[in-house]
């Protein structure tokens, strides 16, 4: 019997939905045990060619702001099981690190990132599409106490970057994406009740991968 296909797990929504909330819960739920993790934000473009004022202007809420070929290449050899090296990006300062992280293949791969669902190609990837929809309030007042505690952000950048490329982007780039979800989760990461059923899933997937022979 041939080697069982990794499941495949997007899980998209806006900024401050609580895309790395759901993902942590998986990994603790699960112990990372046959479960593979990665995060569409690792492939920011390197932005270390410009000067820092310049950093600041890029829309980091478009699809043009990510390396699309990498992600496609590094899916595609982990759910061909080989493993690969995953960047390692620096938001405070919008550069990629010179090391790398490895991610090992697993019977699950998630993979969560506000654009996860906005290619036709990387959505064929996709055995189950997640959507966390959050209103933008409350999005709003997450990403202002991440950017500032986590990246060290001032309130006003963080306001102005909202008002001039997040919230446009998300309006023209990640909402309409709401309607490829398989599976649309009110309240984000905050929706324990959804939570637990999307862990039982991946519970499910993983024990199937473990109990079956992989060779007749």
């Amino acid at each position: 019997m041939e080697p069982q296909r990794p499941f495949v797990i997007g899980i998209a929504g806006g900024s401050g939905s609580g895309k790395t909330t759901v993902t942590r819960s998986i990994v603790e739920a699960v112990n990372l045990v046959n479960v593979t993790m990665l995060t569409v934000d690792s492939y920011y473009f390197d932005q270390s060619d410009r000067p820092m004022s310049e950093r600041a202007q890029v829309n980091y809420d478009s699809p043009a702001a990510f390396e699309w070929p990498l992600v496609f290449e590094h899916l595609n050899r982990l759910r061909s099981g080989v493993a690969v090296e995953v960047p390692v990006y620096d938001f405070t300062t919008h550069t990629r690190s010179s090391i790398t992280e490895p991610a090992h293949p697993g019977a699950v791969i998630v993979v969560d990132g506000i654009l996860v669902l906005h290619d036709p190609d990387l959505r064929e990837l996709l055995d189950l599409a997640v959507y966390l929809d959050v209103d933008d309030d409350l999005r709003f007042i997450r990403r202002m106490e991440r950017d500032v505690t986590e990246r060290g952000r001032t309130t006003e950048t963080v306001v102005r970057q909202y008002l001039t490329t997040v919230r446009p982007s998300h309006v023209q780039f990640v909402e309409p994406t709401r309607r490829f979800a398989d599976v649309i989760i009110p309240h984000g990461g905050r929706n324990t009740s959804a939570i637990s059923m999307l862990v039982a899933l991946i519970r499910e997937r993983v024990a199937l991968a473990t109990t079956e022979p992989s060779t007749g």
